[in-house]
């Protein structure tokens, strides 16, 4: 079976995957004790709703051309890539795709859920970009990667020092 997607749904799969990261960082930090970890799980969260006008902005701005899939992918790889990131990224900062944060994790806990939900993140949209015809919505999406990677970054030195 082929399964094929366009750059609106793939847009919309990004646009859910962030606010999904989005209200996972404001759950966490409602459970952090700690002033800076709250601070920093809320200051992620607007950037994840950022991310979600970005993609949105993106979307509205597709042509009718864009929104038909242009991908010469025989074997279905790329589509079947992106169907399984979805799938599993589409639970993006709780702990399994049936849980949500209980409030008895400790921050290290929640810093490496947030921390793989971040690499899963990276990893989609590197899919995304390759993707993309125009360039500058390649530019766009490789803005968003980039922050990712400083969120990775910043969750990694914070689980650090909680060591």
């Amino acid at each position: 079976m082929s399964i094929t997607f366009n750059a609106d749904e793939i847009f919309e799969m990004a646009e859910q995957i962030e606010r999904n990261g989005a209200k996972f960082y404001r759950e966490a930090a409602e459970n952090a004790s700690d002033g800076d970890v709250k601070e920093m799980l809320l200051s992620m969260a607007a950037m994840e709703d950022g991310h979600v006008v970005t993609f949105s902005q993106m979307r509205k701005e597709l042509s009718a051309e864009d929104k038909e899939s242009n991908v010469f992918d025989p074997d279905n790889e790329v589509a079947q890539y992106l169907q399984t990131m979805a799938d599993f990224h589409g639970t993006e900062g709780k702990v399994s795709s049936t849980e949500k944060l209980t409030g008895n994790e400790s921050m290290s806990e929640i810093l490496r859920i947030a921390l793989q939900a971040e690499k899963n993140s990276i990893a989609f949209y590197v899919g995304i970009k390759d993707m993309l015809a125009s360039k500058s919505g390649k530019q766009k999406v490789q803005a968003i990667i980039i922050e990712e990677m400083a969120h990775v970054s910043t969750i990694g030195g914070k689980l650090q020092t909680l060591a």
